[in-house]
């Protein structure tokens, strides 16, 4: 026998930003930016990028790699390098989560990641694995050399011991829980602000134009 449906709280009756009815029946009085940029793709992309190579070594998780294009994406990074079994676009799990970024985000694809990194070496670039290793560095301490490229390992195995013995460098994110590391993009995320912050790049403009502002209730 199906038991009758119980009738929730009443709600109360608000605004949200659409014009529709806010649950909590809370307005707000806050600008908010629109929400992507008014700048023409083509424009867009003449944009200058930040010299951050984000390389992900055997990620499981599509939908962590599609998060991952979505932050490259904001700190408008060079480009992200998916390596060995990590998603790569086009991938509809990878797109759920990145929005559409993969258009607006440089990336290529290597078969193994030592090949990738010597790549960057060759080039240059510093090599950095983010990974709770013997010796490593806390990451707000250390000092990053541009261009650097971030390696990010498998949610479960971490960063390969043949990425590893190839980095320059490792620094760790400090945890005080029960489990010893977080989620990978959640690491991409908090690892990717410090190297905005030491590139200084924080406090530049956003890629929206002045005019990308809509008003909200008040």
């Amino acid at each position: 026998m199906r038991r009758p449906r119980t009738q929730g709280p009443p709600r109360h009756h608000g605004r949200s930003l659409k014009g529709k009815p806010a649950p909590d029946g809370l307005e707000t009085s806050f600008e908010v930016r629109t929400h992507d940029s008014d700048l023409a793709p083509e424009v867009f992309a003449r944009l200058p990028r930040r010299p951050i190579h984000i390389v992900l070594d055997n990620l499981r998780s599509a939908f962590n790699v599609g998060s991952i294009f979505r932050l490259a994406d904001a700190a408008r990074a060079a480009e992200v390098i998916p390596c060995g079994y990590t998603a790569y676009p086009p991938h509809h799990k990878l797109e759920q989560t990145s929005l559409g970024t993969t258009d607006s985000v440089p990336w290529r694809r290597f078969d193994d990641v030592p090949t990738a990194l010597a790549d960057l070496r060759a080039s240059g670039v510093q090599l950095v694995a983010v990974e709770t290793a013997r010796g490593a560095a806390p990451f707000h301490q250390f000092k990053y050399r541009f261009p650097v490229a971030v390696v990010f390992g498998n949610e479960a195995l971490g960063v390969s011991e043949a990425a590893l013995k190839i980095c320059d460098a490792a620094v760790e994110i400090p945890v005080f829980g029960y489990k010893n590391s977080v989620n990978v993009a959640t690491a991409v995320g908090v690892v990717l602000y410090e190297l905005l912050r030491q590139g200084g790049w924080l406090d530049e403009p956003a890629a929206t134009p002045p005019g990308g502002i809509s008003e909200s209730a008040t």
